[in-house]
């Protein structure tokens, strides 16, 4: 039996986190959408599907993968209230639960963080809330 062999999984997990979020009726009543690639005019708020870093996980019978994936939620509410009740329901969607992960097993997703912030550019009134999640995966036995 050949062992299969490790890829990127950084682009199946990004696609993944993707489908979640946007499969969620409740967290799609409360953003514009979510988005990879963000157009000058987006409407807000928003979240754009940001960084991945990956980084190996193997074991000595298999392959796998750590993604670090953050989400950037963007809104132009007055206070932090909109973004961090957006950011609340990402992590109901996402923290610990189970994505589908093409070529890949799927073994848990974990949240890690989230800052508020105030983009400083004229005219200062967005507000910026990142959010990471580690998730791991493994190979997908052929």
């Amino acid at each position: 039996m050949t062992a299969p062999v490790p890829g990127l999984a950084a682009l199946p997990v990004r696609d993944a986190v993707l489908a979640a979020l946007t499969a969620d009726e409740t967290l799609m009543g409360l953003v514009q959408g979510v988005k990879d690639f963000v157009r000058e005019d987006e409407p807000y708020p928003y979240i754009h599907l940001g960084e991945s870093v990956e980084t190996p996980a193997n074991a000595h019978d298999r392959f796998g993968s750590e993604v670090l994936q953050t989400l950037h939620i963007w809104s132009k509410y007055r206070g932090y209230a909109e973004a961090l009740t957006i950011a609340a329901r990402v992590l109901q969607v996402l923290d610990h639960h189970p994505l589908t992960v093409d070529g890949y097993v799927w073994t848990w997703t974990r949240f890690v963080s989230q800052q508020t912030l105030t983009d400083p550019e004229p005219p200062g009134d967005i507000r910026h809330v990142p959010m990471s999640f580690r998730i791991g995966t493994e190979v997908a036995p052929t």
